[in-house]
């Protein structure tokens, strides 16, 4: 667990959980560039998108997504986000058992991409891509859930970037962003939205410039988490 020094005047503490260490100073520094001066305490905890990938959600991971929520509500954070999608619903979950808010990365992202396939001459089309089987299932339902929530006719197709994995997992990052970016275009020409449901793919958006958005959840989670800590400090 990491932790920034408090700036006086700042709105709270923020809290994020990782399943992937790297992520911990990426999301560190948008956080300064997005609300310089603000406190911050990191958890990471790789076990629990290992489990995830090998054994999916288990009851295991979910309580102790819960766990770590409670300890970062415990150590003063007054908003937690869980930036590792794979473990989203663990994540809404585990926002009914603390009085702080705990926001998924990747809810914004689902709501931007609703709205693009929803808008006037759309198809009504959401291509969402991982390159983890564990994360596709719970980004395809939360573009679904947010589609039936804003009352629109949407349809998601959800795939994996085969290759992309282990390319990143033997170290070759440049090879999974190009194997990103070739599914992104791929993608693009039957979707209104392109959504890439990892933080770990936002690389990859700036190599391919297409027609429709394409989506990465970085941003509009670390936007929701500065809201929900301007919403009230503790």
């Amino acid at each position: 667990m990491t932790a920034a020094p408090a700036a006086p005047g700042s709105a709270g503490t923020a809290g994020l959980l990782h399943t992937v260490p790297a992520l911990a100073a990426r999301f560190d520094a948008d956080l300064d560039a997005a609300a310089p001066g603000l406190r911050r305490v990191h958890v990471v905890d790789g076990w629990l998108l290992a489990t995830a990938v090998a054994s999916g959600v288990t009851p295991e991971v979910e309580a102790a997504v819960l766990a770590h929520v409670r300890h970062l509500a415990d150590a003063g954070a007054s908003a937690v986000l869980v930036t590792c999608s794979s473990v989203g619903e663990a994540a809404e979950a585990a926002a009914a058992h603390v009085d702080v808010p705990v926001l998924r990365v990747d809810a914004p992202m689902a709501r931007e991409a609703v709205a693009a396939a929803a808008a006037p001459g759309a198809r009504g089309r959401v291509a969402v891509l991982a390159t983890l089987a564990s994360t596709l299932g719970p980004t395809g339902r939360l573009v679904a859930r947010a589609a039936a929530d804003a009352g629109a006719a949407v349809e998601v197709d959800a795939r994996v970037v085969d290759g992309a994995a282990a390319a990143r997992e033997a170290g070759d990052g440049d090879r999974a962003d190009a194997l990103v970016a070739r599914a992104v275009a791929e993608a693009a020409a039957g979707a209104d939205a392109v959504v890439l449901a990892q933080a770990s793919m936002a690389g990859a958006a700036a190599r391919v410039q297409v027609a429709v958005p394409v989506l990465t959840s970085p941003a509009g989670g670390l936007a929701a988490l500065v809201a929900a800590l301007a919403g009230g400090t503790r």
